[in-house]
């Protein structure tokens, strides 16, 4: 996967390989693709491996480096020059870098890696990482791309060129290890994950109130009334004058009887107390979500072995 991203405020882009055959063919591709000479630089030890320490000598270096701009020589023109510079010693370098670094009286590097990458507008700290990358025997490719800078690096990766921010993704250990593998590249997998988020929404509403209802009640009440009662029997036989007969004689008795009155009066009955608690549920939610996976594909005899996280896919022995 392609580690390296555009960025609008740069337009250097910058590679490093294992090795000069690799970074010659990231400069042909380069330039089949329309970038000239003048923009592509590479940078690299000399064949007789020496290395001389004169001390770091980057900051009269930034001062030449601000000097690249111009585009010095074509690379045609320029050939392969061949110099030592501070820290690194031997190199063997073309285009506009090798004309910044080397100067044209002896061959002898008049500033510091560190400080003409500065002067291409690299961050002081990359610098320095790519110049520790050239001394320990890697080739430095480098494109001064405008606003081609994602297309640059996109060739330069293509032919196994790393960079700052990929040495900083995968480690650096892994990249400056003595068994390092050629060409090697990284490919990140990702995958899509389910984040269940809460909010609170109004789903109802309950309302209380009173209403006034008729309804018909009766209630049994005992009640006490007087009645007359008039009993009848045989007298005694005995005789009575006239003077006994008195017509219009009569007797009263009043008679009463209870009578109910029915009286209402209001009573509390009930007492409502109305309020809110929270209540705990769960709820299934789901979604689909997408990863991704590495297939490997075989053609020919070719083992493969898997290590990491990944279950080990090594070919199994064919007894041959």
């Amino acid at each position: 996967m392609n580690q390296g991203k555009a960025n609008a405020s740069r337009s250097t882009a910058v590679g490093v390989f294992h090795n000069h055959e690799a970074a010659l063919k990231a400069v042909n591709d380069l330039k089949s693709a329309g970038f000239k000479d003048s923009q592509i630089s590479l940078v690299g030890k000399n064949a007789d491996g020496e290395v001389k320490t004169e001390g770091n000598k980057a900051a009269t270096g930034a001062v030449a480096g601000a000097a690249i701009g111009g585009g010095a020589a074509a690379l045609a023109s320029l050939g392969i020059s061949f110099g030592v510079i501070p820290v690194i010693g031997p190199i063997l370098a073309v285009g506009p870098l090798a004309a910044a670094l080397i100067s044209a009286a002896g061959g002898a590097a008049a500033a510091g890696l560190v400080g003409g990458l500065i002067g291409l507008g690299l961050p002081e700290d990359e610098a320095q990482y790519y110049e520790g990358e050239v001394q320990a025997g890697r080739y430095l490719v480098t494109v001064n791309a405008a606003d081609r800078y994602a297309e640059a690096w996109t060739i330069l990766h293509r032919h196994g060129a790393y960079n700052h921010e990929v040495a900083q993704g995968a480690g650096t250990a892994s990249r400056t290890a003595a068994g390092a593998t050629s060409g090697e590249r990284t490919m990140k997998l990702h995958e899509e994950q389910l984040h269940a988020t809460k909010q609170p929404v109004e789903t109802g509403g309950v309302r209380v109130r009173k209403e006034v209802v008729t309804e018909h009640k009766t209630l049994d009440v005992p009640v006490t009334r007087e009645e007359v009662v008039i009993e009848r029997r045989p007298a005694s036989g005995h005789s009575a004058s006239t003077s006994d007969i008195r017509p219009g004689e009569e007797v009263r008795i009043p008679v009463r009887e209870e009578q109910v009155r029915v009286q209402k009066n209001v009573v509390e009955k009930e007492e409502v107390t109305i309020g809110k608690r929270q209540v705990q549920d769960t709820e299934h939610v789901g979604g689909t979500v997408r990863k991704e996976e590495i297939k490997v594909e075989q053609q020919g005899d070719v083992d493969v072995r898997t290590k990491g996280t990944a279950k080990d896919t090594s070919r199994k022995d064919k007894g041959h």
